[in-house]
């Protein structure tokens, strides 16, 4: 190793920070130069002003990127050398400077309905009152069930768990990846059905972020990246770009790769759930990102068109 210590930028989330630790357990795995429990390895919290603005709606201050400004800019400064991110936090377009490296091999994709009475979403009394801080979240819920109420609900994990069961809201929607690797499988709840529930583009998947021809970070890094997952999610994440997401609209999409060929799936929502544009295609692996793309526009056509 060059330098003293290689330093892993993350947010300070319970979730963000068992992400970096995965990131860091990995690459201490695959580098025969440490041993386990290095301590040249480091994670760096670092809190972001999406972390500040934990009452708001992050839609109403840009979305895309609040999550990702503060440790972007630890790495243009060279105060870390990589960066973790949930990839569904990451803006489709990265400064100057920095580079994606990829995905890490990716989690379940799935959403879940989690109540305090316990009853599964299509069973919830008329009223229901709903917690969730995502459009696409809020928009799925009154498509499948318009009787019920949505409202903001920010925070980590944990704490939208607590709220809920203080009685702030009835019920919340959660990633099933992140109740997984928080060890919080005991919670009870039900796996929403990818039918009527189009995860976000990037769910489930870690990305990892570097400054431009870091060779040293690249070195150390690149055998994490998983590259069917990448590609499934670079496909999602260039039908995300067409239609210019920004957590201002709801957006959902999902590359599934089988073997040589891609499914990709992406739907356009109103906020009330009303109005839903969605598209399938079907086609060639190495074709994902010109496919996805496509979709993108035609969505986009046929939105601008109605």
């Amino acid at each position: 190793m060059k330098k003293s210590f290689f330093i892993i930028g993350s947010r300070g989330s319970p979730l963000a920070l068992r992400q970096a630790a995965e990131v860091r357990k990995e690459i201490i795995v695959r580098t025969p130069s440490l041993s386990e429990g290095a301590e040249e390895v480091i994670i760096a919290p670092i809190v972001t002003t999406g972390d500040r603005l934990y009452q708001q709606a992050l839609s109403d201050f840009g979305g895309k990127g609040l999550f990702t400004k503060e440790i972007d800019e630890a790495l243009l400064t060279k105060r870390v050398d990589l960066a973790v991110h949930s990839a569904k936090d990451l803006p489709t377009r990265l400064p100057d400077g920095l580079e994606l490296l990829g995905f890490m091999r990716r989690g379940d994709v799935r959403d879940t309905f989690i109540s305090r009475s316990g009853l599964p979403l299509k069973a919830m009394p008329a009223g229901t009152l709903v917690g969730t801080a995502s459009l696409r979240r809020q928009a799925q819920v009154k498509r499948v069930r318009p009787d019920l109420e949505v409202t903001l609900l920010r925070g980590n994990i944990e704490t939208r768990l607590r709220k809920m069961n203080g009685g702030e809201v009835d019920a919340i929607l959660l990633a099933l990846v992140a109740l997984e690797r928080l060890n919080l499988r005991d919670q009870e709840r039900e796996i929403l059905d990818m039918t009527d529930f189009l995860p976000a583009v990037g769910q489930g998947a870690i990305a990892l972020v570097m400054r431009e021809n870091d060779l040293e970070t690249r070195a150390f890094a690149l055998s994490l990246v998983h590259e069917e997952t990448t590609r499934a999610v670079n496909a999602e994440r260039a039908f995300l770009d067409v239609l210019d997401g920004s957590c201002r609209t709801p957006i959902a999409g999902y590359a599934q790769i089988s073997g040589k060929n891609v499914t990709f799936r992406g739907a356009v929502f109103s906020p009330n759930g009303e109005k839903c544009w969605s598209i399938t295609r079907h086609g060639a692996c190495e074709d994902a990102l010109e496919i996805a793309r496509e979709a993108g526009h035609v969505l986009a056509r046929e939105r601008a068109g109605s």
